[in-house]
């Protein structure tokens, strides 16, 4: 199987998503440039009618990929940063959150608002948040945080086509991150994790880049204890995680 990277898997799902479905539409902060390369050449194949370049209006885009979704449209929502979610935070969980709620089920709302997040590369304080308690907790959206280009990809297609708003975020150190990727279609179900190692006496769940450097070597944590750990990824909404924990006793979960 050939290999590729964490951006490259996230750009090959956008692309097939949008051959696909021409109701599918890109827009955002430097879509068209790609600052994080993850949407260059798009603009190429799809022309700028469908991969559209915004100013920097956080609330303004989000507002707009709302709009768009209810005129029929599956719009991806790129907002560079994670962080730039607390300026549009009201048309994203007052809005976008709600909307088919409060309308009774009546309307869909199939929208990705997709955003680069996490720490540790000296981007400052309003670069570098990863926001997923805020967003897990808040009734209406659902959360993806990939934590490898297999999953990067088969969750972002899933994403793309589901009904309901989708916050998908990937961590900025997993960018280069290289995996096995098949070349052709498929899709990753939301709400189900992956069990990366069976154990008897610990439960150990982490998500987005937490996943990788836990899961390397897991017998080398305490090399004098003989526990063994039942090691979990979970690829979305932490909330989720209660559904994984009916086939564990609860002392082993933590």
């Amino acid at each position: 199987m050939r290999t590729i990277t964490y951006v490259q898997a996230m750009r090959e799902a956008m692309a097939e998503e949008m051959r696909r479905d021409p109701k599918v539409i890109l827009f955002g902060e430097s879509v068209r440039g790609g600052n994080y390369e993850h949407t260059v050449g798009l603009v190429g194949e799809f022309g700028p009618d469908r991969v559209l370049d915004t100013p920097i209006a956080e609330t303004a885009i989000a507002g707009t990929g709302i709009g768009s979704a209810l005129a029929g449209y599956r719009p991806i929502v790129e907002l560079m940063f994670a962080d730039f979610m607390y300026v549009a935070a009201d048309e994203i969980f007052l809005k976008a959150a709600q909307w088919r709620f409060i309308h009774g089920g009546q309307t869909t709302m199939p929208l990705v608002f997709m955003a680069a997040a996490g720490g540790g590369l000296m981007l400052s304080n309003e670069h570098s948040r990863i926001p997923t308690s805020m967003i897990a907790h808040h009734p209406g959206l659902k959360l993806v945080i990939p934590s490898n280009p297999y999953d990067a990809k088969g969750l972002l297609k899933t994403s793309i086509r589901d009904n309901n708003p989708v916050v998908y975020l990937w961590h900025k150190a997993l960018m280069g991150m290289k995996g096995e990727v098949p070349e052709g279609e498929y899709t990753l179900p939301l709400g189900k994790a992956e069990v990366k190692r069976e154990g008897r006496d610990v439960t150990v769940v982490a998500f987005s880049n937490m996943v990788n450097p836990r899961s390397k070597s897991p017998s080398s944590w305490h090399p004098k204890e003989s526990t063994s750990r039942s090691w979990t990824r979970a690829r979305w909404n932490p909330l989720i995680w209660r559904r994984c924990f009916t086939r564990w006793k609860r002392p082993t979960a933590w």
